[in-house]
């Protein structure tokens, strides 16, 4: 079953046949700008908008695709520009470009609001053997040879850099490479690189990858300490703990202590009320559909859709969960 639902939605993207580039949302169809194609935010993005061009086209005349992308930094840019309905944003980049910190200080961006949260953004700093250390990751300090840390203006390029300067490792003083989560595995796997930034939900499908083909004994996961996450979590208190538990990735004999943020939906201010109200229906509705594309969305239940949204609801969303009853903090109203 599950192999004829991915091989539907493999059809499904390669028909669409959509790029950043040629991306233009109108009134029929609706854009869902995600990341790279190795992560979590593309094949979970396909399947929301899957789910909503099957539930809602006859009736409502509502269809939508989902477009790969840099990540969340474009994704904000993207929908800024009206080029993009809904996003998939990391919670730091939400949190910094609504309140015009960070990257965004003095430029706050205000015009996207929350859907809903959909699955925890877990860390995944992997590294050949070789520079394996203490096993975390204060192991990147120093580090002899080239590292990825994402595509430029992603997502993942922006949290790892947030993460290693709270560590006290400065990035620039890494041999970096930007790139793409399967082109990173790859890259490591012709040992071009040493180590890649590929933070998503699990199991991730570059991470598998790498697993598969090299095997435990010669990459690993790095761990976060109590302390380590202490520290970030002093300036950035959206990362909580997060353990990877053994046998998620092929050959993974042991469990993986890393970090997390919550991931969210956001759309465009401007979408219709109406729309985006029956997009967040049919979502909560359908979370079987979702559970069979990608193990990442087993976590999102109706109990916890408003749980760590760093930007206040769009009215649609907020309609449908007033209706089924749940309790909305006054800052996201």
């Amino acid at each position: 079953m599950l192999k004829r639902i991915a091989a539907f939605l493999l059809v499904f993207c390669m028909a669409v046949g959509f790029t950043v580039s040629q991306a233009k949302a109108d009134e029929k169809n609706l854009i869902i700008a995600t990341a790279t194609t190795g992560g979590t935010y593309y094949p979970v993005g396909v399947a929301i908008g899957t789910l909503i061009s099957i539930k809602l086209a006859k009736s409502k005349n509502i269809t939508a695709t989902a477009i790969n992308s840099a990540g969340s930094g474009e994704n904000i840019q993207m929908l800024k520009n009206s080029e993009a309905d809904f996003a998939i944003l990391q919670a730091l980049f939400g949190l910094e470009a609504y309140n015009g910190t960070g990257k965004y200080e003095g430029k706050p961006e205000k015009d996207f609001r929350s859907v809903t949260m959909l699955w925890k953004n877990v860390e995944h700093f992997a590294v050949l053997q070789d520079a394996v250390k203490s096993g975390t990751v204060t192991d990147l300090k120093g580090l002899d040879g080239k590292f990825s840390i994402g595509k430029r203006g992603s997502g993942t390029e922006g949290s790892g850099r947030t993460i290693l300067k709270a560590l006290g490792i400065d990035p620039e003083s890494l041999s970096l490479e930007y790139l793409g989560y399967n082109p990173s595995a790859q890259a490591m796997m012709d040992k071009r690189i040493v180590g890649a930034n590929i933070p998503a939900g699990t199991p991730v499908a570059a991470i598998t990858q790498l697993y598969a083909q090299l095997g435990e004994k010669n990459v690993e996961i790095l761990d976060f300490s109590d302390e380590q996450l202490a520290e970030i979590q002093k300036e950035y208190p959206i990362w909580t703990r997060e353990v990877i538990k053994a046998g998620v990735y092929p050959g993974q004999s042991k469990d993986i202590n890393t970090i997390a943020q919550p991931n969210l939906l956001v759309v465009r201010k401007d979408v219709p009320e109406e729309v985006v109200y029956l997009v967040t229906k049919t979502i909560y509705e359908n979370l079987p559909f979702l559970n069979n594309i990608h193990k990442a969305t087993k976590v999102m239940n109706i109990k916890e859709a408003v749980n760590g949204l760093p930007v206040p609801l769009h009215p649609g969303a907020l309609r449908y969960y007033e209706e089924v009853g749940l309790d909305i903090p006054a800052h996201l109203k």
